[in-house]
């Protein structure tokens, strides 16, 4: 069982930076990949980055490559998304997810657990 609670969503301005946190709770963290996902209203749930249980592997959307950063502490139970040169289509509520089967289950959105989702939203 994993527990998973996002933070950090704001409102910022387009150019601007945010760090979402995902702290997790559960005796296996160290061996999960994690990753992010965020949806905007009328819209899909969409793959924003992924990381490897180890961190030494990690993936991005096109959108977001060269902007946002994934990583990971497990000493702490947290994954982060760094987020720079945010722009307004970036908005959305985006949402942690964990998987003990590898990082290509998270890619595809099919992790086993999922955090409540924190809110960002992109002013121009």
């Amino acid at each position: 069982q994993v527990q998973l609670v996002e933070s950090g969503g704001g409102l910022v301005q387009a150019g601007g930076s945010l760090r979402l946190s995902c702290a997790a709770s559960g005796r296996t963290f160290g061996s999960y990949a994690m990753g992010w996902f965020r949806q905007a209203p009328a819209k899909e749930r969409e793959f924003v980055a992924a990381i490897s249980w180890s961190g030494g592997s990690t993936y991005y959307a096109d959108s977001v490559k060269g902007r946002f950063t994934i990583s990971r502490d497990n000493a702490k139970n947290t994954v982060y998304l760094q987020m720079n040169n945010l722009e307004p289509e970036d908005t959305a509520v985006y949402y942690c997810a964990a998987d003990y089967r590898g990082v290509r289950t998270v890619i595809h959105g099919t992790s086993a657990y999922w955090g409540q989702g924190t809110q960002v939203t992109v002013s121009s």
